[in-house]
């Protein structure tokens, strides 16, 4: 199912679109047990997916609908009544058929889309005997380790991040840490790459609280980011939450934004 979802998304990928094939990935996949909590939804035109659907919980609907079939977003959210739905300010088709439908955008937090361009990325800086490299399978344990330091309390486990490096587009050699000098991994940074869009999304990234302040994000980010171009890629994407450090964080990489989400309900 997600594997057609990404099928979409790639076709439509744009700075126009909400959707990055990473996304789906990660968020498919990035936890176990929850499927009981989802409800996936497919619509076909001329024998190719036109539009998607995801509802999470009961309450917040993901969907992607090919601006040349916007009428069929009208049939999803008929489908997923009431439900809480997040898009990007220039989706026209999608905010069009909320409105028509009864929701009005939410005033709160939202997410900034930003970019890079590849070219002329800086040299990788860091401190005396730090490293910065990609994984290995062999480093499982760690990469699972430092995500949960970083995001504790976290769902993610040595199990559902082995589903995570089987899933289509996951590589290794975009899976980058920085390493300290007493082995732990102080940094990381997943960047999962759509080759047709020639774009990589930043997707997620962390620092170990013990090794902040340091230049280590921004260490394994740029690192990640000049395989990400030697893979023939030509931007990097990422969408920090507006007001919180993450966004000032990747302003000072380079990232400028482009566009920004939208939350609609209804009255």
């Amino acid at each position: 199912m997600i594997r057609e979802m990404q099928r979409l998304t790639e076709r439509l990928w744009s700075r126009r679109s909400n959707w990055h094939v990473g996304d789906l990935a990660w968020q498919r996949f990035e936890h176990v047990g929850r499927e009981p909590e989802w409800q996936f939804e497919l619509w076909h035109r001329d024998g190719e997916v036109a539009a998607w659907a995801w509802e999470q919980r009961g309450t917040d609907l993901f969907l992607q609908v090919d601006p040349a079939c916007a009428d069929l977003a009208d049939e999803v959210l008929k489908r997923f009544p009431g439900r809480k739905v997040m898009v990007l300010d220039a989706e026209d088709h999608l905010i069009a058929a909320l409105e028509r439908q009864g929701y009005s955008a939410q005033d709160g937090q939202y997410q900034v889309f930003m970019s890079h361009d590849l070219a002329g990325l800086p040299e990788v800086e860091l401190p005396a005997g730090f490293t910065v490299r990609s994984i290995t399978e062999a480093d499982l344990a760690q990469r699972v380790e430092i995500h949960q330091r970083v995001w504790h309390p976290s769902r993610v486990t040595e199990e559902s991040y082995r589903n995570v490096m089987a899933a289509w587009p996951y590589r290794t050699d975009l899976d980058w840490v920085v390493e300290a000098p007493d082995g732990r991994f102080a940094a990381y940074c997943l960047v999962w790459l759509d080759a047709r869009n020639r774009v990589g999304e930043l997707e997620p990234v962390g620092t170990h609280p013990d090794f902040r302040r340091l230049g280590l994000g921004r260490a394994a980010c740029f690192g990640a980011m000049r395989a990400l171009r030697d893979l023939g890629a030509e931007q990097a994407i990422v969408y920090p939450v507006h007001g919180l450090p993450a966004e000032k964080f990747y302003l000072q990489l380079g990232f400028g934004p482009y566009a920004r989400t939208l939350t609609y309900a209804r009255d």
